[in-house]
């Protein structure tokens, strides 16, 4: 442990621990301790308490503020608490330690440099203390104390105390934390927080606010200059500037900086802030800069000093947190954010999951709640990133769910994949346009989406053979077709469905590009995947058709005994009988069963 002579800066740590550890009355206690709360909120809770029917004061009402945590007795969200010591201001994070909720375990632990590991002297060591060793190792804090509580409930046992720390060094030496000091201590009586307890005279490390007050931890900032680009502010014409936050490292009046999308340079002219220009700007300052010329940037842009120029990516390898109840599926498309770039982006590959009791990396074809995996992502479009152990600013992300808005990953970059600097787009003479000035008709692809049995099939092969007879160039991707050849590798497992509309999408897109009219005929159950083609073709190409057709009319036609099967317990992933069905929510068309095939046909050649 390496001891500061001035120690008096922020220090930002993590709490962490399984149900009950006693994260929130630790938490109590060094605020009480600290003298950082009001008479009156002590008054509130020592009333709470005796109405309650509880010996004493208890100091986790200090910091379970929800009314949900209140009345279950456990931490749900994550607060953030200050208080100060005579050498060091401190902000703790006091986050869940019910496995439902890691994500805000996450979320708490992001910002910090040091993490406090509870765990119950009773109980030892859990899956949870295992995650949360992990996931504290995940988000890079490099210095940890195991506070092993409620030592008052063993009898003060140092036999207790050493089988906990010995297990506890040896399944996370693999972790890389700098330092580890493990402390017996009783939150509720205060032994060993702020003073030594009589009651562990065999224990001769430091203190819990002792060690907090004298470790001294690396900042987590990069020194590179990073400046994620917020909105252009242009109030008038006679002002233009980039507003944002500095992320990491400094900036200068007179500084050369580097657009990184466009490679643009410029010089810092002027470093606005609402109290007046600043000479120079740091992390975490909000500012505007304004240059001496004119560069392309807008939001989602990423400004660097000249000499310190980032890279672009598109694939990338990253540890992702899973954090949705709905899995994670290779292939399915959701919106990335790193600092200011939105861009859509999906999981192509998983390499492996990691289990979080033994650290053991496991196959693994998707991912479940609280899942940890290393993966391989592709974005859309390039984006200005940094590995996640140079610059965590740069380095980590979100996934998004297009269609609910919730964040459903958080992700960790370990490194750009080669083959994203090795593979170039080709510039190609004849374009699509061309193609169809040659054909004579433009290029449409005609997607029906509906249950098996529903006409898809039927319906589109009537509108090619109409669409032929008036001399345009056409072809059909059918869903049994396909699966005999380009997709005969697959399945029908969720994951297996969303690869099988990816790799039909891009042959569509590519045959839209040779100017036909595509028609596709496939079940394709999940709107995502429908809205993915969507985008990946062309919104003024991609004519959706929805085959409206009830479950118990396909039931009735079941041309090829499917349904029966499933109902059997043959068939395990029927689409509509034990696997979803995600009807369109805003169809192009909808094809009902009042309606004769040669209707719809009708009414769809006018779409064409």
């Amino acid at each position: 442990m390496q001891i500061k002579s001035q120690s008096s800066e922020l220090l930002r740590f993590s709490t962490a621990g399984s149900v009950d550890d006693g994260k929130s009355t630790l938490i109590g206690r060094l605020l009480y301790d600290s003298k950082s709360i009001f008479e009156d909120q002590y008054e509130a809770v020592k009333s709470a308490s005796e109405r309650r029917g509880e010996e004493g004061v208890n100091l986790a009402l200090l910091t379970d503020g929800l009314k949900a945590e209140r009345e279950q007795g456990i931490t749900i969200d994550v607060a953030y608490r200050f208080f100060s010591s005579s050498a060091r201001k401190f902000i703790v994070a006091d986050t869940p330690g019910h496995e439902q909720y890691t994500r805000n375990m996450v979320t708490g632990a992001s910002t910090a440099n040091l993490a406090i590991l509870l765990v119950d002297a009773r109980n030892g060591i859990l899956t949870q203390t295992r995650r949360h060793a992990f996931l504290t190792s995940l988000v890079g804090i490099r210095h940890v104390v195991l506070a092993i509580n409620k030592m008052d409930l063993v009898g003060y046992d140092r036999a207790v105390y050493r089988a906990i720390e010995t297990e506890f060094e040896g399944f996370v030496r693999e972790l890389g934390f700098e330092s580890l000091v493990a402390i017996p201590v009783s939150a509720l009586k205060g032994d060993n927080i702020t003073s030594r307890s009589k009651n562990t005279s065999w224990y001769q490390g430091p203190t819990l606010v002792g060690y907090l007050d004298t470790v001294e931890v690396t900042p987590r900032e990069s020194d590179d200059f990073v400046f994620p680009v917020q909105w252009v502010n242009r109030p008038d014409s006679s002002f233009r500037g980039f507003a944002g936050t500095v992320a990491s490292g400094s900036v200068q009046v007179g500084d050369e900086i580097r657009v990184t999308a466009s490679g643009q340079v410029a010089t810092v002219s002027q470093i606005v802030t609402m109290d007046g220009n600043l000479e120079e700007a740091i992390a975490d300052q909000a500012v505007t800069l304004t240059l001496d010329r004119e560069i392309d940037a807008s939001r989602g842009d990423v400004i660097t000093k000249s000499q310190q120029p980032l890279e672009m990516t598109d694939q990338f390898e990253a540890t992702i947190v899973w954090l949705h109840n709905e899995a994670g599926l290779p292939g399915r498309t959701y919106d990335l954010k790193l600092a200011t770039q939105w861009v859509p982006a999906s999981i192509s590959h998983i390499k492996y999951s990691i289990n979080v009791n033994t650290y053991a990396r496991e196959a693994s074809s998707q991912l479940g709640l609280n899942d940890i995996a290393v993966c391989n992502v592709s974005t859309a479009k390039p984006i200005a990133y940094d590995t996640y152990a140079k610059n965590q600013q740069l380095g980590s992300f979100i996934l998004v769910d297009r269609f609910t808005h919730a964040t459903v990953g958080a992700g960790m970059i370990r490194h750009s994949l080669r083959r994203a600097q090795n593979i170039h787009k080709q510039a190609l003479t004849i374009t699509c346009e061309d193609r169809e000035r040659l054909n004579g008709h433009p290029a449409k692809v005609f997607w029906f989406t509906g249950l098996s049995g529903s006409g898809k099939s039927t319906i589109a092969n009537a509108l090619e053979v109409e669409l032929h007879r008036q001399g345009m160039r056409t072809y059909i991707l059918d869903g049994d077709n396909v699966r005999h050849g380009l997709n005969k590798d697959l399945g029908f497992t969720d994951a297996d469905r969303v690869e099988n509309i990816r790799r039909v999408a891009e042959v569509a897109k590519l045959m839209a590009d040779a100017g036909m009219v595509v028609i596709t005929a496939f079940i394709s159950p999940f709107r995502q995947e429908r809205e993915m083609a969507r985008e990946l073709i062309g919104r003024d190409r991609f004519i959706e058709v929805y085959v409206n057709t009830p479950l118990e009319i396909c039931e009735k036609r079941d041309p090829k005994g499917l349904y029966k099967k499933a109902r059997a317990g043959k068939i395990p992933n029927m689409t509509g009988i034990n696997s979803p069905y995600e009807a369109p929510s805003h169809p192009d068309f909808v094809a009902d069963t009042f309606l004769s095939s040669s209707e719809i046909v009708e009414r769809l050649l006018l779409l064409n």
